[in-house]
């Protein structure tokens, strides 16, 4: 197989042999589809490390007003990285959801009047 300039290494991480097995034929099927060689480890998993905490909710974060209010409510680093209303706003404001998608949850987020028009804006810009 021809192997391309850019080369990009990744890993995919699986918990059983059926996994695995999908994941191998993924692959496969990707590089036969290509024409190229795809740099991927397929790793059986072992054990999880959680980020450090300057990088626990990234773009959440750089939305201070927002952050603030999860702060607040999780004022520990374990409250905040773990909470599952922050998580689902860093993935709005990362743009990793639908406008119509935040309108049907955004009163369950924890959110102040004022922190849902800041989300709102974001994921409408």
């Amino acid at each position: 197989m021809k192997e391309t300039s850019k080369q990009y290494r990744s890993m995919v991480f699986y918990h059983d042999d059926r996994q695995m097995r999908t994941a191998q034929r993924a692959k496969a099927q990707e590089e036969a589809r290509i024409k190229a060689t795809i740099f991927t480890e397929i790793v059986r998993f072992s054990e999880f490390y959680p980020a450090e905490d300057y990088h626990q909710k990234y773009y959440l974060r750089n939305v201070p007003e927002i952050a603030a209010e999860y702060l607040a409510i999780y004022p520990g680093i374990e409250g905040f990285a773990g909470s599952t209303a922050a998580a689902r706003v860093n993935g709005y404001i990362g743009r990793y959801g639908k406008k119509e998608q935040l309108e049907k949850e955004i009163k369950s987020l924890g959110l102040s009047d004022k922190g849902q028009k800041r989300l709102r804006d974001i994921v409408g810009e």
